[in-house]
């Protein structure tokens, strides 16, 4: 139900700049621009992987010449190649999709990432946390559960 922005554009590539000139004015320290993965889904632009990694490169760039840091979200298949320009990562859902490992390079790096799983029910929450604290595998990713309304609540990962 996402409607997609065509990352090649002359204008899309402005208004972001606008945006990130906007974060500074606001005091922010950091932007986590959101779905930077466009070429992995059904844009309708013909998007490709090399559009993308020059859009999140573009993205990095500029927010960096604004001394804000920048966090790569949900784009599991280009870390490898975009860690080195990123501060650091936000993962939704990797136990449920599966894809925890895809972030090691920003832990391997000294980098954060920063990971959230979502419950129908604050009920389900501690369940969750339990089990996806205890594993391994996430041990360095900062983690918590929440619920899909977006709430205050929250089970953190100790």
């Amino acid at each position: 139900g996402e409607r997609w922005v065509d990352i090649r554009s002359t204008e899309v590539r402005d208004l972001m700049k606008a945006r990130m000139d906007y974060a500074v004015t606001r005091g922010c320290d950091g932007v986590e621009p959101d779905n930077v993965d466009g070429y992995s889904n059904n844009n309708g632009m013909g998007l490709t992987r090399t559009d993308q990694l020059d859009y999140n490169r573009f993205l990095a760039t500029e927010a960096h010449a604004r001394n804000l840091s920048v966090g790569l979200k949900n784009a599991t298949g280009l870390v490898s190649a975009l860690e080195p320009e990123f501060d650091w990562a936000l993962n939704e859902e990797c136990v449920a999709y599966q894809e925890c490992n895809s972030e090691r390079p920003f832990i391997d790096a000294g980098k954060a990432v920063f990971h959230v799983e979502y419950v129908d029910r604050e009920n389900q929450a501690q369940g969750l946390a339990d089990q996806m604290c205890a594993d391994p595998q996430r041990r360095d990713f900062s983690s918590l559960v929440k619920t899909w309304d977006l709430d205050d609540f929250r089970v953190v990962c100790p």
